[in-house]
């Protein structure tokens, strides 16, 4: 059986001191009905905010309706997956607009509240772990028949266990928009080759949370409805079972070797301490390994 839920404070402590590696901004807007294409592709004379929520934001602003970003080797082909989410009728996720006059890349800008780390409350409710569910699993099924360009170049950072799809690769409470009327996740430029269990087991990492500084059985509960929502059967839960461990160890092996290496940002967020609660969480899974397989297969 599992436990009544604890307090938020619980789940608010633990996301507050979570490591938003990969996040690009977190910000609290109110809802617009504006024309996302309104201005799209000039930011002449029109103002800039900065967006500086996340670990690796530089460089990233709202222009009016708009956000604009550092454009990579990648960014062509993100913005073909956003697309075709987009043509497919994927809402959960923000329509490509294109690059502009400064070479940047112009996606909508969604409006709404990033939980992490200011409104962890907008996950508190059941239904909130369950719409994350169900909004991954859309997401999952809507890029299964996506076909990525002939030349197309992803920004790898953590090889997967497999390329099932084009996963996203930091489905988490820092790249997730809940707005009144839709919510979308946000910061593709990781998207990469993936399989839908290994984007599925560092989501649910992220909003269970797997963490000693959550109680595990709020956290097994909210594994469970998390995995309900998804619509895995037995075989597949007890594979994703098998992940969530080395997905999570997966983020501090990447921080180490790239410490290692000497490579911003991640030397200094390795220094900041991030990688050791990546370890921490990891070894945590490990240890309660029981308590995650009576929650999803009893």
């Amino acid at each position: 059986m599992i436990s009544p839920q604890p307090p938020l404070d619980a789940l608010r402590t633990d996301l507050s001191s979570r490591t938003n590696v990969l996040a690009a901004a977190e910000v609290s807007v109110p809802e617009s009905d504006e024309n996302p294409t309104d201005g799209t592709l000039t930011s002449e004379c029109v103002e800039e905010e900065p967006l500086t929520g996340g670990n690796t934001s530089a460089g990233v602003v709202r222009v009016g309706n708009t956000v604009r970003r550092p454009a990579g080797p990648w960014t062509p082909s993100v913005q073909a997956l956003l697309t075709h989410l987009r043509a497919v009728g994927y809402p959960g996720a923000p329509r490509p607009l294109g690059v502009d006059e400064r070479g940047r890349e112009v996606l909508e800008f969604v409006p709404g509240s990033v939980p992490w780390p200011g409104h962890v409350h907008l996950l508190e409710p059941d239904n909130a772990v369950l719409t994350v569910g169900r909004l991954i699993r859309d997401f999952h099924d809507a890029v299964d028949g996506f076909v990525p360009p002939s030349d197309a170049r992803w920004r790898t950072l953590i090889p997967a266990d497999g390329a099932e799809i084009i996963a996203h690769h930091d489905l988490a409470p820092w790249n997730l928009v809940v707005g009144d009327r839709r919510w979308a996740f946000i910061d593709w430029d990781a998207a990469a080759p993936g399989t839908r269990l290994w984007d599925l087991a560092y989501a649910a990492h992220g909003f269970a949370p797997l963490s000693p500084r959550v109680p595990v059985p709020r956290a097994a509960r909210r594994l469970r409805l998390l995995v309900d929502a998804y619509g895995l059967d037995e075989p597949q839960r007890r594979e994703l079972l098998g992940l969530l461990a080395p997905r999570t160890r997966s983020m501090y092996d990447f921080l180490a070797a790239q410490s290692s290496a000497g490579t911003q940002p991640w030397s200094r967020l390795w220094e900041d301490g991030h990688g050791a609660i990546w370890q921490a969480d990891a070894d945590h899974i490990d240890h309660n390994g029981p308590r995650w397989e009576r929650a999803l297969l009893d």
